[in-house]
């Protein structure tokens, strides 16, 4: 469905990626794993046409898509919650539901939808998104992505600052998207929650893919070695 080839990405003078080769199939569950500055939101970042990239470089469903903008690759299907939530503070929860979908892409996820997905968001529909926890903002940024009706959901740090209760409800919704035929790409900073929940694994360092495979076939060791680069 999604792959790069020998993707590279500047902020200005300042090389981030340097040849990212990386592939997604449909229906599967993908993590990337890196510590800060490894490359991840970079990657996500070029992936969804918020920083540049060549045509080339970026390949969804056999369209070459690199350099497109943002909105040209939503209209295609890819979808993505960005780190750190950037909810629009001035609107209520279902307010920013609604702009999700404002290109009206046909698929199963609608309001009534999120709401059944995500019970606590049909109780504060109403509600300023500001007025939320951090967990119920982070079901909110899901919801406006799934409001897009992607065929690829691409998930920036979902679990960052949340407690684990919050976060174990959250991964619980995951099978019910990809039961409903989306791919998901997951940045995740807790290893071991990316290793069981995702069907491959890339490990960045330094702007490099440092390790990929099956997460089932990669010990903690490999990726330990491949995550701090000893």
């Amino acid at each position: 469905m999604l792959s790069t080839h020998k993707l590279t990405a500047f902020y200005g003078d300042f090389q981030a990626l340097f040849g990212i080769d990386l592939e997604v199939a449909t229906g599967e569950i993908v993590a990337i794993i890196g510590a800060n500055g490894a490359g991840k939101s970079t990657l996500l970042k070029a992936i969804t046409g918020l920083v540049p990239a060549h045509s080339d470089a970026v390949r969804f469903e056999g369209q070459a898509i690199g350099g497109r903008a943002a909105y040209q690759i939503l209209s295609l299907g890819v979808a993505m919650v960005p780190e750190a939530r950037r909810l629009f503070t001035s609107l209520t929860v279902e307010e920013n539901l609604l702009l999700g979908g404002y290109l009206k892409r046909k698929g199963p996820w609608t309001l009534q939808r999120v709401y059944e997905l995500f019970p606590v968001l049909g109780e504060r529909r109403r509600a300023p998104s500001t007025s939320l926890s951090g967990g119920q903002q982070q079901m909110v940024a899901i919801g406006r992505a799934l409001m897009a009706n992607p065929r690829l959901l691409i998930c920036d740090e979902m679990s960052l600052g949340l407690a684990p209760i919050v976060i174990k409800n959250i991964y619980d919704a995951l099978p019910v998207i990809v039961a409903e035929g989306i791919t998901l790409v997951i940045v995740e900073q807790d290893v071991g929650l990316a290793m069981r929940v995702s069907h491959r694994l890339y490990c960045l360092q330094e702007g490099r893919v440092s390790l990929a495979g099956r997460s089932q076939d990669l010990s903690r060791e490999q990726v330990s070695a491949a995550y701090f680069g000893v």
